[in-house]
């Protein structure tokens, strides 16, 4: 009897600490919250994959990833401001709110500073880029790597755009961004930033007449359910960038850290390689859909239009970043 009585006690115990050592195994793994305001199957979707794929197996499930997609966590402003105070961990954003926060950014979001995405890839990507990534963390942000939206264009739901008269009058969504507004206000538009989660429905109500945002955007949002006219303006480059809490990041390994900024990096290369997969096919499948697209713009009147803009910029912030990008562009 005491030895059936031993037995069954020490088979029960080792089954407790089995249990006990499952349960502390799962708890130590460490779930990283990756939010963005476009659809989960959009190109921040992408790369959202490829960041949690890649952490993921360098970690080997030390850490694990949860997607929060369409906004869930908020619009852009409010996601970066949780990753000030720690409630959110990671974030790919567009660079629209990003200058209220890391003024130094805004010189990105100036009207035709790039010519092409080889150029713009080729600027991000060099000793400037990096400056600019180390410049949040003088705000609270981390700055983990420049990823990409896309060159912006026009929508809207009133008439075709092939020249800045043309839009005159519009009241056009833009995002919450001084520079971008007053480009479109020197176009004699009417700029009417709001966050992006309200966007769609916006259009759907008629609260605003237009847009503008780059083709991969477009694609992931369906906008050809509320717009009908796409112009092909390419009026400023779009950057992303995906950030990270100085929160949970400051409190890491330098091994641990790594693997985030692996994880960041593959993030660019997957988010990249769709933004120019859209590019290609994204206009004939916004044409199935209904759109009329006017691919024939002129953009000398547009440049001369938003030329305002940069005195803003300048006369504010200075023109030193500007004329280094502008030097590194032309060497690309």
């Amino acid at each position: 009897m005491t030895k059936r009585f031993t037995r069954h006690a020490l088979v029960t115990a080792i089954s407790a600490m089995a249990t006990a050592s499952i349960a502390l195994h799962a708890q130590a793994a460490t779930d990283i919250s990756l939010g963005h305001t476009l659809s989960s199957t959009s190109h921040y979707s992408v790369g959202a994959e490829a960041f949690k794929e890649t952490l993921e197996r360098l970690s080997d499930g030390a850490f694990t990833v949860t997607e929060h997609a369409s906004g869930s966590l908020g619009g852009e402003r409010e996601m970066i401001e949780g990753l000030q105070i720690g409630t959110v961990d990671v974030v790919i954003t567009s660079s629209g709110p990003l200058g209220n926060f890391v003024p130094e950014t805004y010189v990105l979001d100036l009207p035709f500073l790039f010519e092409n995405y080889d150029q713009a890839r080729c600027v991000l990507d060099s000793e400037l880029g990096d400056e600019l990534l180390e410049k949040m963390s003088d705000h609270g942000l981390v700055g983990m790597a420049w990823s990409e939206n896309g060159f912006r264009h026009l929508t809207n739901s009133q008439r075709e755009i092939a020249s800045p008269a043309d839009a005159e009058g519009l009241r056009v969504r833009t995002m919450e961004n001084a520079v971008h507004q007053e480009a479109f206000r020197q176009m004699g538009a009417r700029p009417t930033p709001m966050a992006f989660p309200e966007l769609f429905t916006a259009l759907q109500q008629g609260t605003v007449d237009g847009q503008e945002n780059p083709i991969t955007v477009i694609v992931a949002t369906n906008f050809w359910e509320v717009q009908d006219y796409l112009s092909l303006t390419g009026h400023v480059y779009s950057p992303a960038i995906v950030l990270g809490s100085p929160i949970l990041l400051d409190g890491l390994s330098e091994e641990e850290r790594d693997w985030f900024m692996q994880a960041a990096a593959a993030s660019v290369d997957a988010t990249r390689e769709e933004v120019s997969r859209l590019e290609r096919e994204g206009v004939a499948l916004l044409e199935a859909n209904g759109m009329t697209v006017r691919t024939e713009i002129d953009p000398a009147p547009f440049q001369q239009a938003v030329e305002p803009a940069y005195e803003i910029f300048t006369s504010q912030y200075g023109s030193d970043m500007l004329e280094r990008i502008r030097e590194k562009a032309g060497s690309c």
